[in-house]
């Protein structure tokens, strides 16, 4: 690979019609501003200086019209209200309200309707709305009754949780005084007020079918807003309504809808759509060319191709940073990551900068490969441009440098981040042994703002550890601020609650709500499959079908992962082999996997591998990986030594497949074999994951490892694991010694097994959390065998209920029984 500081230049961010800049340039220099005792020639000199105002407003040189307003200033000139109106609207568009507030408060008796409406409007631009609602609501007290401009800037600083219950007055005063129907702007600002303030769609279609006049920006919006929300059926029944009454989409109605399809990956209509893209001569759009390649690029997930994508790609007649990115991204995606870097060099080559999005996506490749020099280069240059603290390029940094073991180096970035989400908390655990108190730290010193992203991102960093407490709090803050009917944030909600082991709180936020989405159910569905309730789970499936939600990709791996972890094997064929037949949707690698799974976990091995080999493309390393998982339960050395040399030839330096093969060894007592595998790590430098488990006490997060003895209260713990040992052994408890992988005696084995991290947690737990409160344990691996056997014996001596996530699912322990009915 070249040295990307030789490729990487940032070009400039201007891009102006040199002739026309050089033209106003010259008439601004050339404007003679002298005062005259003629009024007549200082109205004329005012006249010009407000037509070139607006020139420089339109043009967008906002340079220039700064330039303007500092000769007007100096030249003593009596400015009028039509000049410093038009100077209010420049500093707006610059984004500097300072100035425009000076200008307006300077007007004296001069302010007229223009005046006020030009400065809430700079306040709404500027997204400062309380003080864009403040100045509307002192225009009202000062006689000035308000045009369309003003209820139109007025309601779009209404238009979030914050504000939504003043929009819905500025509503009824709209209705009240007949400024619904006087402009197409007013009844635009009402569909957003009402989908971004409160999620209330039903309200945004009813001010869409009463707007008397609609023109395409107004059906495109609409249109947009339904597809945004997961309302795909109903945006393509309005793309259509608009067909009939004769308006044309333009790129921005077909971007939308393209986009919508990509985000469910219904790709079936976006294929027609691009049909209808090349019918109408906008396949040379650049913007709807980016969203068709992004669109193929996601398709490859399903035809494991990303040859349409390409096509597309070098049909289009300019290229965008958008465009290079997305089928960057659509090769990093099919794990082809030599390529994607190819393609990140033609791009610089092509004098295209690199933007977060595209350094994200070629620093996911490079987590994928044993080269890591390439990947250092890439974080200078994100140094060097000021994206290494973006979060998506954070993200993926942690995620390349956890992946190389450079823990340190994951910390760092994880620390310098502008705003922490589930990626950044993940991986920066995975890679730092103290990330949970990093988390604990950063959740109770963060600001927390008025954004529904920062809420959806705070609960995710929650669900991510299992801080429960934290997740509880945050939800308290959500209703308290006036979230709680967001559906981005209830989707996390859900999710939250579900990851911390408490699926009765995520089945009441799924029932509260008002209006679900795809997402809403695959969450719900996916959330009862890890907890082990699977008929629940397939009973919401089979609800959310009946009142018409389209079911996606994600959808059917919740609903396959749902079987699988009961055993459903007829149920999970059914699903299997309808979702492209009924749906259109093709099975991807990970739907293979799970089926690969459900076989492999009824020990159908034979069947497995058979399957394995029917797949219509090659199988990856997960899939092999899932299988060899299942040789390890059902001993079966020899179909596993033969998954492990296929893993090993797609990823040589997998630690995980070196794990399972010694491990599958070490339980039929071929400690030669084991210690030669562990030799072979060593001397390629592989580094097993370390085992932990976690639990949240007294908000709190308290880890162990195996044999910690760490803990402050550690002689309370182990006493109490005495005593549990003592008990359950009474009750009938036999120590499974076959999950000791040490060559060692087996009373020696007996006592390893009562140092399992897990049980060193539910020790802690039961002498730390009163009852009737549940115990949660979190775990970054599996569950050991013999700890799951000896918690069911614990529920029982303590009357406790013991809830334990591991890396696969979830186990609800009480009295004695296991929601995962042992088959695991």
């Amino acid at each position: 690979m070249p040295c990307l500081s030789c490729l990487i230049q940032v070009p400039l961010a201007i891009h102006v019609d040199g002739h026309r800049s050089s033209e106003l340039r010259k008439a601004i220099s050339t404007l003679d501003l002298t005062p005259h005792r003629d009024e007549g020639r200082t109205r004329h000199k005012l006249i010009n200086s407000s037509l070139l105002l607006k020139a420089c407003i339109r043009s967008g040189n906002l340079d220039l019209g700064k330039l303007l307003h500092h000769k007007l200033i100096h030249s003593g000139l009596p400015l009028d209200s039509v000049l410093l109106n038009s100077l209010i609207s420049l500093y707006s568009k610059c984004g500097d309200w300072q100035n425009a507030l000076s200008i307006f408060r300077g007007m004296g008796d001069m302010r007229d309707l223009v005046s006020w409406s030009a400065l809430i409007s700079c306040f709404a631009n500027n997204t400062m709305d309380s003080q864009a609602l403040l100045t509307f609501l002192r225009m009202l007290q000062s006689g000035i009754y308000p045009n369309e401009y003003c209820f139109t800037a007025s309601i779009r600083s209404s238009s979030n949780a914050q504000y939504f219950s003043i929009g819905r007055v500025i509503f009824g005063f709209v209705l009240k005084t007949g400024y619904f129907d006087s402009h197409v702007c007013v009844g635009c600002a009402l569909i957003d007020m009402f989908v971004k303030g409160s999620g209330d769609i039903q309200s945004a279609r009813l001010v869409f079918d009463k707007m008397r006049d609609k023109n395409l920006v107004t059906w495109t919006l609409m249109i947009t807003r339904f597809a945004q929300l997961g309302l795909l059926n109903q945006a393509v029944d309005l793309f259509c309504s608009m067909l009939v009454s004769d308006h044309t989409p333009d790129r921005f109605t077909l971007t939308s809808l393209l986009s919508a399809s990509v985000e469910i990956g219904f790709f079936s209509l976006g294929k027609q759509l691009h049909s209808w893209v090349i019918r109408s001569g906008l396949a040379s759009d650049v913007c709807v060319g980016c969203t068709l390649v992004d669109m193929y690029a996601k398709c490859a997930a399903d035809d494991g191709s990303v040859e349409n994508s390409r096509k597309v790609f070098n049909s289009m007649p300019r290229h965008n940073v958008m465009s290079w990115t997305a089928l960057i991204s659509g090769y990093v995606h099919g794990r082809q990551e030599q390529e994607a870097m190819k393609l990140f060099c033609n791009m610089l080559h092509d004098h295209v900068a690199p933007n977060c999005f595209t350094f994200s996506s070629v620093l996911k490749a490079c987590a994928n490969l044993p080269d890591f020099s390439f990947g250092k280069q890439l974080h200078a240059q994100t140094i060097k441009q000021d994206l290494s603290a973006i979060n998506c390029v954070g993200n993926s940094l942690i995620n390349m440098y956890a992946r190389a073991g450079k823990a340190d180096c994951a910390r760092k970035t994880f620390n310098i981040l502008f705003e922490k989400n589930l990626s950044s908390y993940n991986a920066a655990i995975d890679a730092n042994a103290n990330s949970e108190e990093s988390f604990n730290h950063d959740i109770g010193h963060t600001g927390i703002g008025p954004s529904s992203f920062t809420y959806a991102c705070l609960l995710s960093g929650a669900a991510c550890i299992g801080t429960i407490a934290k997740g509880e709090q945050i939800h308290a803050l959500v209703v308290k601020s006036g979230f709680g009917t967001d559906l981005c944030i209830n989707n996390a909600l859900i999710s939250m609650y579900s990851k911390c082991g408490n699926k009765e709180a995520a089945l009441q936020v799924f029932n509260d709500m008002a209006y679900r989405n795809v997402i809403t159910w695959t969450s719900i569905i996916s959330a009862l499959a890890k907890h082990g309730f699977a008929t629940k789970a397939l009973e919401l499936f089979y609800e959310m079908l009946e009142i018409g939600v389209k079911p996606n990709d994600v959808t059917y791996i919740a609903v396959l992962s749902a079987c699988s972890h009961v055993g459903l094997i007829d149920e999970a064929w059914k699903h299997f082999n309808s979702m492209h037949y009924k749906y259109g949707i093709c099975p991807r690698m990970e739907h293979y996997a799970c089926m690969v799974d459900l076989l492999g976990r009824s020990g159908l091995l034979l069947e497995a591998i058979k399957f394995i080999y029917s797949m219509p493309f090659d199988a990856d390393a997960l899939v092999w990986r899932t299988f060899l998982g299942s040789c390890r339960v059902h001993r079966n050395t020899k179909l596993g030594e033969h998954a492990a040399k296929l893993i090993l030839e797609r990823e040589p330096q997998d630690p995980a497949t070196y794990i399972l093969l010694s491990n599958l060894y070490a339980s039929e007592g071929r400690w030669d074999d084991v210690a030669a595998i562990r030799k072979s790590m060593k001397q390629k430098k592989l580094i097993k994951e370390t085992g932990y488990s976690w639990i949240e006490v007294d908000n709190q997060v308290h880890k162990f490892h195996v044999g910690d003895t760490s803990h402050p209260q550690a002689k309370k713990i182990y006493d109490e694991l005495d005593e549990l040992a003592l008990k359950i052994k009474n009750l009938g408890y036999i120590p499974n010694t076959d999950f000791v992988l040490h060559d060692v005696e087996d009373e020696q084995k007996g006592h390893y097994l009562f140092q399992h991290s897990e049980k060193i947690a539910v020790a802690f737990g039961i002498v730390s959390i009163p009852k009737p409160k549940p115990i949660r344990v979190f775990k970054n691996l599996r569950v050991c065998g013999d700890c799951h056997t000896a918690m069911k014996y614990i529920s029982i001596v303590t009357g406790r209920e013991i809830v334990v996530r591991d890396a696969y699912r979830f186990h609800h322990i009480k009295n004695g029984k296991c929601s995962c009915n042992d088959y695991w």
